[in-house]
């Protein structure tokens, strides 16, 4: 015969409360301006030009690395001028339109890819062509076909922003779960109303590193374009702008420039994509 376990009485242990403890822990001055990214990223940069500051001047020669203070100095001018600012605008307006295009064609791409089985051939053969090829090799073509003029400017801009858009958007949207379109079918949506309502929210994330990604190709090759044949209808945008300044030995214009470069990409990254971003895929939870 089994013997019986012997039954263990059970008692209830009546934890006092911690009020005497603080809820949460105080964080020194220190320690709450340290979690700020933009302090972090405003350190970093004011590393960086510190160490350009002492290198040239260690280097001790103008016309091949100008001081920081220096080109801060030649990009307060253009500023104050309304030279760099022209540039800027001009080059913006050229960026605009070729990524704005880019996006459409991309968008009709995928959708025509998610749509039938001919769309996906398409889209596949085209991008396993043209996503291989630089942007700028295509401008002696886009010169022949469009001339001097924003029309070879606005061509090699929507190449370099179609196919990495299409790739990552069509990426997305295979990763999108099929209870989710399943959901769709359920409510009647077929064709646009369901690329539009099921597979753009749910494929975002991947949409907006392919709008990133297109964002940085385009800002490239906009200004590669510009330094290769120079102004456009007898206006020039920062790459000319770059070129120009170069051909007159004025160094610390050429760092100017360059320095707006990158300044309007971390603007576009922190300000645009970042916003985007947050009212989006992290409000949705859909990224961290």
């Amino acid at each position: 015969m089994s013997q019986i376990p012997p039954l263990r009485p059970e008692y209830e242990i009546a934890l006092q409360p911690l009020t005497d403890l603080p809820l949460e822990r105080e964080l020194s001055l220190a320690q709450r301006l340290w979690q700020q990214g933009w302090l972090r990223k405003s350190l970093i940069l004011a590393a960086l030009a510190l160490l350009w500051e002492v290198l040239a001047r260690l280097q001790g020669n103008d016309l091949l690395l100008p001081s920081f203070l220096q080109v801060a100095r030649a990009l307060a001018e253009g500023l104050a001028s309304g030279e760099l600012l022209e540039k800027v605008a001009i080059s913006l307006s050229v960026l605009v339109q070729g990524y704005l295009i880019g996006i459409l064609l991309a968008f009709v791409l995928t959708s025509l890819a998610v749509s039938s089985q001919l769309g996906r051939d398409l889209l596949s053969t085209l991008t396993a062509m043209f996503n291989p090829l630089p942007a700028i090799a295509l401008l002696p073509v886009a010169l022949l076909w469009f001339g001097l003029g924003e029309g070879s400017l606005i061509f090699v801009l929507v190449h370099s922003v179609l196919w990495s858009l299409a790739l990552n958007t069509y990426a997305g949207f295979l990763g999108v779960p099929e209870t989710q379109r399943m959901v769709g079918r359920n409510y009647g949506l077929r064709g646009l109303r369901f690329v539009a309502l099921i597979l753009v929210p749910a494929a975002l994330p991947s949409i907006l590193s392919g709008l990133k990604i297109g964002w940085a190709f385009a800002w490239r090759t906009l200004v590669a374009a510009e330094l290769v044949f120079g102004a456009s209808s007898g206006k020039g945008g920062l790459g000319w702008y770059i070129f120009q300044n170069r051909n007159e030995l004025y160094t610390d214009k050429v760092f100017a420039g360059l320095v707006v470069v990158i300044l309007i990409g971390l603007l576009v990254e922190s300000l645009v994509f970042a916003l985007l971003e947050r009212v989006t895929v992290k409000r949705w939870g859909m990224q961290r």
